[in-house]
């Protein structure tokens, strides 16, 4: 029985090592390394209470990174949440335009009900209609990327990137 649990003690050690590479490469999800982003966004003074922040790059061929604004805070990721962005150039938006989803889920749900069908998803149309009437909490040039002036540059390095947004 002893020289049973020593085996087992002799093969668990190895394959626990093996198993942990394995899942510490296998978490790889194939793109290239990417930095921490983090920082604040205020307005008028004030930390942006709730918004969403993207980075788009400048760069033909590269990917952008996204965050959400809370308390004026933000985090990007690209791919899962807080992985950070790729390094480069890239324009930024803020869009702080909060959409009712529970008038779109209601109105979905009735749209669904009069074809006679039941309503897995809210209707994209509905959200665009309800997005039209939201109102901004910071001026709406920052959420075109025509419009907006925010450039910022992520470096191979842990990156704080703050944004003051002005009229």
């Amino acid at each position: 029985m002893r020289s049973l649990a020593k085996s087992a003690r002799r093969i668990a050690a190895p394959l626990a090592v093996v198993g942990f590479l394995c899942f510490s490469g296998c978490s790889d999800d194939g793109l290239a390394t990417r930095y921490p982003v983090n920082g604040t966004v205020t307005y008028k003074g004030q930390p942006v209470k709730k918004a969403s922040i993207s980075f788009m790059p400048t760069a033909e061929g590269g990917r952008g990174a996204s965050g959400e604004i809370t308390d004026g805070k933000y985090t990007l990721m690209t791919q899962s949440p807080g992985d950070g962005a790729f390094p480069g150039q890239y324009k930024v938006l803020i869009d702080s335009k909060e959409t009712d989803m529970a008038k779109v889920d209601e109105g979905s749900r009735k749209l669904a009900e009069k074809a006679g069908v039941v309503a897995t998803q809210p209707d994209p149309a509905l959200i665009a209609k309800f997005r039209k009437t939201a109102k901004s909490s910071v001026p709406e040039k920052y959420s075109s990327a025509t419009g907006s002036n925010l450039t910022a540059e992520v470096k191979a390095q842990p990156n704080t990137l703050n944004f003051t947004l002005e009229d």
